[in-house]
């Protein structure tokens, strides 16, 4: 949702190195830190980046040198070769999104297939002034994705009051999903934070990549639904 009262400062830390990137690049450049500027202003800042290899193909090359095997794993961990594909482009699946409040029971947010969630009405509902957690469970297939961050944009009766960005960091292929837990947040409250927002959601890598981009509405209220 990423509404809140005070801007918290920071990123959250990647899973592993910036080696990583360049196991995944060969002969290219280190990647771009996102900015602070709007978020419509990404693809217009696409990173110069050189040619990606499949992630098989680079764990094949130097399967008879232990030496190097053994440094691969370190970056990257234990990769599980169904989960890798012939072709250079990773795979991530965004499965849910979770609220976590300590008022109440956690709000499980499945993606629906089709991208838009309960059109007819809000996708969920907050107290307001009430403390809350994001969390994002995905799945990494096929290669490692650099640099997967969140971003996220607020509205009110059309203008913008929230843009959240969060570098989620670098991971690679693996069957279990990953599960990112983001800085708890605290709602607004009071007569002119209460009503209806809307707001989009996008999960993108350092290609400028998006893996899921989603419209949504959501409700502040003077109590949990």
């Amino acid at each position: 949702m990423g509404l809140k009262d005070e801007k918290k400062g920071g990123e959250a830390s990647g899973e592993t190195s910036d080696r990583e990137d360049r196991l995944s690049r060969m002969n290219s450049e280190s990647s771009l830190s996102p900015t602070e500027d709007d978020d419509d202003d990404d693809e217009d800042r696409k990173p110069e980046l050189g040619p990606m290899i499949a992630l098989k193909e680079q764990l094949e090359k130097d399967k008879d040198d232990e030496s190097l095997r053994r440094w691969k794993e370190q970056l990257i961990g234990v990769v599980d070769f169904e989960d890798v594909g012939e072709t250079p482009d990773p795979v991530v699946k965004i499965l849910h999104l979770t609220v976590r409040s300590p008022d109440r029971e956690e709000m499980v947010l499945t993606i629906p297939d089709d991208g838009v969630p309960n059109p007819k009405g809000p996708w969920f509902t907050i107290k307001e002034g009430s403390k809350y957690t994001l969390v994002f469970n995905f799945r990494v297939t096929n290669n490692i994705v650099s640099g997967l961050r969140y971003n996220n944009t607020v509205w009110k009766t059309g203008v913008k009051v929230d843009s959240t960005k969060a570098m989620l960091g670098t991971f690679s292929p693996q069957a279990e999903p990953y599960q990112h837990v983001m800085p708890e947040e605290t709602t607004p409250s009071g007569i002119f934070a209460r009503g209806s927002y809307s707001a989009r959601t996008k999960f993108v890598d350092d290609d400028n990549k998006c893996y899921l981009e989603i419209n949504y509405t959501f409700d502040i209220r003077k109590n949990w639904q």
